[in-house]
């Protein structure tokens, strides 16, 4: 096998293999719907990578299922021409999270599940084991800052940090040496149907954790693991208050003494087991919501090798993901940030975060809904979150792989939640709504949210225009 193509090659994950395999010295070409940033960076280095669903478009060398594989994400339709003329001409294809499989089996995955946390997470771990002298590959679920990508490569470490996706089951294909569950709330019932059947399917990926490898699982999450006497057990969290230190004693890692204040968060970090207390460790993203997260990353580098001093300078320096709480206007007047939150759980975590972090200040979110199907099966959910806001704007949901469901759209969620401030927005008209908020004197800190393209696309346009008023 000398190459490998990629259907869907501008995803995040996919875009990660295809430089990966692309830098082990493979020709690798591809597919995607339209251009993007990511897809422009694929070309940039050296990958073959179109935008038109023809396979006369493919480049022969791809064209040899003899030497060739082709991998592609469950986001692309059956349907799709290319990948058709691949499965009926004897390829061997399979899914992005089975190409990724292989590698964990290669090397020892650091693999982070979770409905909530897994890229903060892992890219966490990716850069505090980075800039140490362990070092480490990692296949990322973001675009880390100021790495300015999604993949990281080591040619002394066999370390790999991966973000574990749930999505399609994908997690059941990889080797976890050691695995983190960040969280566990119920998420993708299109796919798993039930709430149980969704919990079970993360008991699953714990059975997937090599012989001498390790667990860490925050304690809220209700995952019923099946022991390995071969496998160790640790749980997490963050002690807050007088009532949770009594629990405290059973936890083998847990941040305490958590300041917020100035734009700056600060705790101390505690390793139960050599009863070692790493004080006044600093977040280089000074979001609330990150504290748990540096407790799991924290305790995964540590138990592989990382120094205290290390860890300490790690965390400091860490620029966080691009979308995960990231701030593209930060002064007095005017806040804007762009967050990747979609699941009822994340929005309530991210603007409670946002509540803390600007005490006092009026806030303004943008949300798009992403899926129909998420947006139907948590329904209250949402309407409950996005009435945390002191004014909240809606756009409509961004279908991505799904078709319509009828009476399932954003107006309908928009009734359901419980605020005297809230409107829908076209995502044309969302510049202009923004700039005639600002003009009245009405925006203060501004959130935009959500996972899809839509959102992500307005946030440059709507910094630009408020910036410059």
């Amino acid at each position: 096998m000398n190459s490998l193509y990629f259907v869907g090659a501008g995803g995040i994950g996919m875009s990660a293999l295809a430089r990966y395999f692309n830098a082990n010295g493979y020709k690798v070409g591809g597919y995607d719907k339209t251009p993007s940033p990511l897809t422009d960076a694929l070309i940039r280095e050296g990958i073959d990578i179109h935008f038109e669903d023809n396979i006369e478009a493919v480049d022969p060398v791809f064209k040899d299922p003899n030497e060739c594989i082709v991998c592609y994400t469950p986001a692309i339709p059956r349907d799709h021409g290319e990948l058709c003329w691949f499965q009926q001409n004897s390829f061997q294809v399979m899914k992005r999270s089975q190409l990724l499989g292989i590698v964990t089996r290669q090397k020892r995955g650091l693999c982070v599940a979770g409905t909530h946390g897994k890229t903060t997470t892992s890219s966490m771990i990716a850069h505090l084991l980075k800039q140490s002298h362990v070092d480490c590959n990692a296949f990322l679920g973001g675009i880390l800052k100021p790495y300015d990508s999604n993949l990281m490569l080591s040619d002394k470490s066999d370390l790999v940090a991966i973000e574990a996706d749930e999505f399609d089951r994908s997690f059941h294909t990889l080797s976890p040496y050691m695995a983190v569950i960040t969280s566990c709330d119920p998420d993708h019932l299109d796919i798993y149907g039930t709430e149980e059947a969704y919990r079970e399917s993360f008991a699953h990926f714990t059975e997937l954790i090599r012989p001498g490898g390790l667990l860490l699982k925050h304690r809220g999450v209700k995952v019923n693991c099946r022991q390995n006497a071969e496998v160790r057990y640790a749980e997490y969290d963050v002690v807050t208050d007088a009532s949770n230190f009594v629990e405290a004693e059973l936890l083998d890692f847990y941040a305490t003494n958590v300041r917020i204040g100035n734009g700056t968060i600060l705790f101390d970090f505690v390793i139960r087991e050599s009863g070692l207390i790493f004080r006044d460790l600093e977040l280089g993203v000074p979001a609330p919501i990150n504290v748990d997260n540096a407790v799991a990353a924290l305790a995964i580098c540590w138990l592989n090798g990382c120094t205290e001093e290390e860890l300490r300078r790690g965390l400091k320096t860490f620029g966080g993901a691009k979308r995960r709480f990231d701030f593209y206007i930060k002064r007095p007047d005017l806040v804007l940030m762009d967050d990747y939150a979609h699941h009822p759980d994340e929005i309530k975590a991210s603007l409670n975060s946002v509540r803390q972090l600007f005490a006092g200040r009026h806030i303004t979110l943008c949300f798009q809904p992403h899926l129909y199907t998420r947006t139907r099966d948590l329904v209250e959910g949402f309407a409950e979150a996005l009435a945390i806001p002191d004014r909240t704007i809606l756009l409509p949901i961004y279908p991505a792989r799904e078709q319509p469901i009828p009476g399932i759209t954003s107006e309908w969620l928009l009734e359901k939640i419980q605020s005297t401030d809230k409107c829908l927005v076209e995502k044309t008209g969302l510049v202009e709504h923004l700039v005639t908020l600002r003009k009245a004197h009405q925006l203060d800190v501004l959130v935009m949210m959500g996972a899809g393209v839509d959102i992500e696309r307005l946030v440059a346009p709507a910094t630009q225009a408020l910036a410059e008023l």
